[in-house]
């Protein structure tokens, strides 16, 4: 069994994350503003009442942890740079509690990746969403500079299908943007955060 603490557990990956850690019969904590938002009774399940923003609940959560998932995300309810600023605050925290194993879900179309997604999304990133992607750069750029044993999962466009265990992952940018299940992301962190050959210091694009 691995402690996991999870960030982002309300959002769709992070569910799924949640989900099927404690299925397979880990522990987990997780932090989260609104404990109603997280619906799932579990014995092994800690919710810690917070945010993001908070270097206390941070602390509170990953206390005793073995690894560590961070599947943040931008909404308009947010300040901008929530997703870096939060990530950092996670890094100090594992850095001053000796965790060192972190996986984050980040994006295809990110960093060295941009070239992978269409071109209309390539439009969208530049406009819509440009403020959101250059969090999610700088989160990646923070979490490369970790010192930590870090992966970066970064999938192509979400969807809430069943999980197929047909997704293709790649680390040398040789996949496109394609649809991939939160379901299957969830699988592939997990697998991240607890096993001996997890893709560490690595990108890897999921689709």
């Amino acid at each position: 069994m691995t402690n996991i603490a999870v960030f982002g557990a309300t959002g769709g990956t992070g569910r799924q994350i949640v989900e099927q850690a404690l299925a397979a019969g880990h522990h987990v904590a997780a932090l989260v503003r609104d404990p109603a938002k997280l619906d799932i009774k579990h014995p092994n399940l800690t919710t810690v009442t917070g945010n993001v923003l908070d270097q206390s609940a941070i602390q509170a959560t990953i206390e005793g942890s073995h690894a560590v998932a961070v599947s943040l995300g931008n909404s308009a309810n947010n300040p901008d740079g929530i997703v870096t600023t939060g990530t950092e605050g996670i890094i100090a925290a594992m850095q001053s509690q000796g965790i060192k194993r972190l996986v984050i879900v980040s994006s295809l179309g990110v960093g060295d990746s941009k070239e992978k997604v269409p071109f209309f999304f390539k439009m969208v990133m530049s406009t819509v969403l440009k403020k959101a992607m250059q969090d999610k750069e700088n989160q990646e750029g923070a979490v490369r500079a970790s010192g930590l044993e870090w992966v970066i999962v970064r999938p192509g466009g979400l969807t809430d299908e069943t999980r197929t265990g047909n997704a293709k992952i790649a680390t040398d940018n040789s996949i496109s943007a394609g649809q991939v299940s939160r379901a299957d992301v969830a699988a592939f962190v997990l697998d991240e955060l607890t096993s001996p050959q997890a893709h560490i210091g690595k990108a890897v694009a999921i689709s």
